[in-house]
């Protein structure tokens, strides 16, 4: 079967993310927050790097639910982060996806789900293109989320993450799970 050729065949996590992850729509409020805190970390690095890391993030991140992170992460628990060898330690991520956290619930909390609120920017709709890493939708939703505090979410990573959930879908012409 032919993948994205962006797909490290020799790696079998990220052979599973593409068949059976990427692209595929996903609302569940967990998942849209554990996307967008690893693609914020992925920032200057390969989703590679994460991926590889994501077991350990879950761990670390106390499989990212969004309401211990907001009342329980503190110095204390950043300086913890710092010096898992296990997750990517920089310290201004960590403390980005701690802020990002609050401003996540936030959102959570004035459009009742964060996907609600990505749908004011979407409309409910997947987008299916290819060969972009930014477009006008991940470059409105990554200001708006800047505007309103939140670190590490440039429209680049705002495109990944959308890309990621499935609200675009980006399969290659060649990939088995093109579609138009």
């Amino acid at each position: 079967m032919k993948r994205c050729t962006w797909c490290n065949l020799n790696n079998p996590k990220y052979i599973e993310y593409h068949d059976y992850e990427w692209g595929k729509l996903n609302t569940d409020e967990k998942y849209l927050f554990e996307m967008l805190i690893l693609e914020s970390f992925q920032a200057g690095l390969s989703w590679q790097c994460v991926l590889n890391k994501r077991e350990a993030f879950k761990e670390a991140f106390d499989q990212f639910d969004v309401n211990k992170i907001v009342i329980e992460f503190d110095e204390e628990k950043i300086e913890q982060l710092r010096n898992n060898p296990n997750i990517i330690r920089n310290k201004l991520k960590i403390k980005a996806s701690i802020s990002n956290a609050k401003i996540f619930k936030s959102i959570q909390e004035e459009y009742q789900t964060f996907y609600n609120y990505l749908c004011t920017f979407t409309h409910g709709k997947i987008i299916y293109e290819t060969e972009k890493t930014t477009s006008t939708l991940s470059d409105s939703i990554s200001n708006d989320l800047k505007k309103r505090g939140m670190k590490f979410v440039g429209s680049t990573i705002i495109y990944s993450f959308l890309q990621a959930i499935g609200v675009i879908y980006s399969h290659e012409k060649d990939c088995f799970l093109y579609k138009d």
